[in-house]
């Protein structure tokens, strides 16, 4: 996946760079590379997110 970034000459470098960064969290480029680093079965993953929706309503329920 390619990420064009025109810029004009003299423009600051740090706008650039924003611009920069917020395209690329717009793409979800950075979650797709996190995704793939490795590879988590399909159980583990039922786990993470039965643990994340405990957790969700355990803070839910603590706070009222």
């Amino acid at each position: 996946m390619k990420l064009i970034l025109k810029y004009k000459k003299g423009e600051d470098i740090e706008k650039v760079l924003k611009r920069y960064r917020n395209k690329i969290e717009k793409s979800d480029l950075i979650k797709e590379v996190k995704k793939h680093q490795e590879y988590i079965k399909p159980s583990q993953k039922r786990r993470n997110n039965l643990s994340k929706a405990r957790y969700k309503q355990f803070i839910k329920y603590s706070i009222s």
